[in-house]
């Protein structure tokens, strides 16, 4: 008999695009007594404008509320998920500071609510969201369901960062060669060129090309651009 993360992890794991992930992590949502939840996915192929992905059900008026006003940025659920991991429970303190944004989140039914976020070693950002109107998180649901909705929380973000980062290298297509990744690898390891010649014992025009070939197929502007993409990608791992 499969143990209920098996299950969960099976669930997600053969989806094949986002929304059938997203129909999935709903279903598992309402089973774990929640009637609305959300998953927001930053990965950060551009450190300076990160491509940010959001799949919910919330009600299209609130998103587009959500989108115009700029929540995103005041939300004290994302802005806590950039610093910790540690699960946050909604309450009316946590938003004190945004009674618009709660105030306008309760008229939409979203009074209730838990949010966990995944933070992983190549940037990426994903936070889960599970909310309902009513029927507050007492201390022995959270105690029954917590490690369910953690482990949602971590499923989801494996398995979305899987499809849009695999959706991303199979559109940029930088099929690096086992030297050129070499290269970048000592490049992350803070290595000159002069340095990374010594350690492969080859020539430091012979690294330079490697590096310039790197440079042209992850479309970066310099070998600190191209190895951080690189990472960024999986391609370093």
């Amino acid at each position: 008999m499969k143990s209920w993360q098996e299950e969960l992890f099976s669930t997600v794991a053969d989806a094949q695009d986002e929304h059938e992930v997203f129909r999935k992590v709903e279903a598992s949502a309402r089973a774990l007594g929640f009637t609305y939840c959300a998953y927001g996915l930053r990965i950060p192929l551009h450190f300076t404008s990160p491509k940010t992905i959001v799949l919910n059900n919330y009600s299209p008026t609130w998103q587009r509320r959500y989108e115009e006003e700029g929540y995103v940025s005041v939300d004290p659920t994302v802005l806590h998920g950039r610093r910790s991991q540690t699960p946050l429970v909604w309450s009316d303190q946590v938003f004190a500071s945004v009674q618009k944004l709660w105030d306008e989140a309760q008229s939409f039914g979203l009074r209730i609510g838990w949010a966990q976020s995944t933070l992983d070693v190549r940037g990426g950002f994903g936070m889960l969201s599970l909310a309902r109107s009513g029927e507050p998180l007492s201390k022995a649901e959270l105690a029954a369901q917590e490690v369910k909705m953690r482990w949602l929380a971590h499923i989801a973000h494996l398995t979305l960062s899987r499809i849009f980062v695999g959706r991303q290298n199979a559109e940029s297509h930088p099929h690096l060669t086992s030297r050129e990744i070499e290269v970048l690898k000592w490049t992350a390891d803070g290595k000159t060129s002069s340095e990374i010649s010594d350690i492969l014992v080859v020539s430091e025009n012979t690294v330079n090309f490697h590096i310039k070939n790197a440079v042209l197929k992850l479309k970066t502007a310099n070998k600190t651009a191209a190895t951080v993409r690189a990472a960024v990608l999986g391609l370093l791992g």
